[in-house]
């Protein structure tokens, strides 16, 4: 592989409810898209289309979800949310910034979860609220 396709050869994804456009950045200090949380200190992002997915599903507020192309601007690590409370390892390939991400383009074709996994979801997370585990380690 040469070193200029080596540059395209990882996708970062933002699942949420929120209408951006090319250029635009997701920056820290709003609201998380699950919980009515204070600001966050983070900004969350996936390499994978099925986590950036559940963003776009289970996010706060009107309107249909939407999927960003995203680019990291500083560094990054593994979202300790994910990686150590749910899923051991990093499977959903799950990442957290202090730096903005910048959005380089919008995923249109994408299938979401049944309403059934929507549902089964959103039960679990409700319970997880209930029980007050519902906490994002920021």
């Amino acid at each position: 592989m040469s070193a200029s396709a080596s540059v395209f050869a990882q996708s970062f994804f933002h699942g949420t409810r929120a209408s951006l456009k090319p250029g635009d950045l997701i920056a820290v200090g709003h609201a998380s898209n699950f919980t009515e949380a204070q600001a966050l200190s983070w900004v969350y992002f996936s390499a994978t289309l099925d986590a950036a997915i559940w963003g776009a599903e289970l996010a706060a507020g009107s309107g249909h979800g939407r999927i960003y192309v995203v680019e990291p601007t500083g560094p990054f690590a593994d979202d300790p949310n994910l990686t150590g409370k749910r899923f051991p390892g990093n499977p959903t390939l799950s990442y957290r910034s202090r730096d903005p991400l910048r959005i380089i383009g919008e995923v249109t074709n994408w299938q979401g979860h049944s309403p059934e996994e929507v549902r089964k979801m959103k039960e679990g997370l409700a319970r997880l609220a209930r029980e007050g585990r519902d906490k994002i380690i920021d």
